[in-house]
């Protein structure tokens, strides 16, 4: 099945801080849960992948012009059977 996280980076928070938040606050519902939930799992697992193998410097930049110029951004990480195992797509949405 095809996971897909959308993160929302900010002025504030970076792509890579907004990521970690996400990480933390799936793990969190995790350890709080009773039963095994696989789809927090997967969640929890994309988000490893992608914070241990992004290039954050140059997603920063691509974020930051938009950002910059006043435009929200929305990354839309989805899970891929290909190497490194997500791809991530970054797109302005209006409205920030």
């Amino acid at each position: 099945m095809m996971m897909e996280i959308k993160l929302e980076p900010s002025l504030t928070h970076c792509i890579e801080t907004t990521a970690k938040r996400e990480y933390e606050r799936v793990l969190g519902q995790l350890l709080k849960g009773k039963e095994e939930d696989s789809q927090l799992a997967e969640e929890l697992e994309l988000l490893r992948i992608f914070l241990e193998s992004a290039d954050f410097g140059q997603l920063r930049s691509r974020c930051d012009d938009s950002l910059t110029a006043g435009k929200g951004v929305e990354a839309r990480l989805t899970s891929s059977s290909s190497a490194p195992g997500y791809e991530i797509e970054i797109v302005e949405i209006d409205g920030a």
